[in-house]
């Protein structure tokens, strides 16, 4: 397994760690969630039987949201060799996550130093304007500003000394061409009256700003159509929707990986029967899903093998029209609202965005959401146990005017200028959190499994990426390029 360690500041873990450490950590046994998470394993019923494969294939990559997109894309360009297949169980790419965010190309400064959320944003950001650039994706660096009052001037100062300081990625697993003493994240330290003559509207109390000029948009939608291209037009490459993984188990040359494929998109669909295929190699880029692959597994893995427990927060965007936002050209954040550090929040705050249309929206704001009881389910204490409950979080995804009155409360102290009743409700994101609540800090997770179990790197690899949210749209193509390049055998 490769995985980052708990705590805010650690080095990059060496390839072979043992799993066991991250399923300690993240053992209901040593966290006291204040929100039910869900503890679930893909056909934890079995409800499917056993189906002996029907073809083989090199790569198989499970998810297709940005991420598992860029993944497939790398080793579909690189290793044309191989066949390479991505399945996504929705009818379109990138339906969840990937298309439930604010479209934000990130600066790369928020998170600890050393953390891989740090190195792929960086490394990420800049292949993605690259990318941009020669497939023709619409993208727009607007900038940002980080506004904070006079009480979160040393948040903002410390951020400033971070940005002058960040380098891009150099831990001998990206091209040397980016090595070297280049400033990753060109930033400037404003004072609000500076900040103000950027953005007029702002409050007479915002008492200092930082400005990334680097901080873009991108149409997100084109941009996975985009890699989806790069996929089927190489050698080996395909890309196949409206298929939903059943079953995995394991095998001496790999993963035998069961599935089922819609008859039709539309309502009273008609399903295939089940069929499977031996992956050589898989890749779990499911997202909200990732933990039940690998808890179906576990045993096979380890006689001590932990589940993995996931929670979900909420995050609802509002459109605007009205006064108070005149002519905005940047991004606006306002400071993340920490905990007992300075890498304790779970979200960026009720930030303003603009699209590439000109149109404003507030968002994400987070709410913590949770299976609910009394459905029949299987509660222990903070967790539910139980494979019905994997797609609870679909009940959320409605927009609702309910969280109009905090937003408005939350972005009229840095736009004081706004009205409520120009705010309507939009969209929902939904985030997958390996920690509960007021937990601390939590990063990208990378882990390598073997269907031999244990120790043994026999039996062909599987590669789970687990909590990959922002600034997973920014370090998209990073990731594909370093599961390609320093994961996948």
């Amino acid at each position: 397994m490769i995985t980052p360690a708990l705590d805010a500041n650690y080095p990059l873990c060496p390839r072979g760690l043992l799993a066991a450490c991250l399923f300690r950590s993240f053992s209901c046994r040593m966290i006291q969630p204040t929100v039910r998470g869900l503890c679930a394993a893909l056909n934890g019923s079995s409800k499917y039987a056993y189906v002996p494969p029907a073809f083989g294939v090199d790569y198989l990559v499970v998810g297709g949201g940005v991420v598992g997109l860029a993944i497939a894309r790398s080793l579909a360009l690189n290793r044309p060799d191989k066949t390479t297949y991505i399945v996504e169980r929705h009818a379109r790419l990138g339906e969840e996550t990937s298309s439930r965010n604010s479209e934000v190309i990130h600066g790369g400064f928020y998170y600890p130093d050393d953390s891989y959320k740090t190195k792929f944003c960086l490394r990420g950001r800049k292949l993605l304007y690259e990318y941009c650039d020669t497939h023709s994706v619409s993208y727009k660096k607007t900038g940002k500003l980080v506004v904070g009052l006079e009480h979160q001037r040393p948040y903002l100062e410390d951020l400033f000394r971070k940005t002058q300081s960040l380098r891009f990625p150099n831990f001998g697993t990206f091209p040397a061409s980016i090595e070297g003493e280049e400033s990753a994240v060109p930033a400037r330290l404003l004072t609000g009256d500076e900040a103000r003559e950027l953005e007029p509207d702002l409050s007479p109390d915002i008492a200092c700003a930082l400005l990334s000029p680097e901080t873009g948009i991108i149409d997100s939608h084109t941009y996975m159509e985009s890699l989806e291209r790069d996929i089927t037009e190489s050698e080996n490459g395909s890309v196949v929707c409206a298929t939903t993984v059943t079953r995995v188990d394991a095998a001496e040359d790999g993963w035998v990986v069961q599935m089922k494929t819609t008859g039709s998109h539309g309502s009273g669909e008609s399903e295939a029967e089940a069929d499977a295929v031996m992956a050589r190699t898989v890749i779990n880029a499911t997202g909200l899903s990732a933990p039940f692959i690998l808890n179906s597994i576990g045993k096979t893995l380890s006689p001590s093998f932990s589940p993995i427990n996931i929670w979900y927060a909420r995050g609802s965007y509002a459109s605007y029209h009205g006064p108070g936002v005149s002519n905005v050209k940047h991004l606006i954040y306002p400071v993340p609202e920490t905990g007992k550090n300075k890498h304790s929040f779970t979200s960026l705050g009720t930030h303003l965005t603009i699209d590439l249309g000109g149109n404003i929206k507030f968002g994400p704001d987070i709410e913590w959401i949770e299976p609910p009881a009394g459905e029949g389910w299987k509660i222990d204490g903070s967790l539910v146990y139980d494979e019905r409950a994997m797609d609870y979080w679909m009940d959320h995804l409605i927009a609702s005017s309910k969280q109009i009155p905090s937003m408005y409360q939350s972005v009229r102290s840095y736009l004081p200028g706004i009205k409520e009743e120009g705010l309507q409700p939009d969209y929902v994101g939904i985030r997958p959190k390996l920690r509960p609540p007021n937990t601390g800090f939590q990063d990208f997770v990378f882990r390598k499994d073997y269907a031999a179990g244990g120790d043994k790197k026999t039996g062909g690899p599987m590669i789970s990426l687990l909590g990959i949210e922002s600034p997973g749209l920014t370090s998209s193509l990073a990731i594909g390029e370093y599961v390609e390049r320093h994961l996948v055998d």
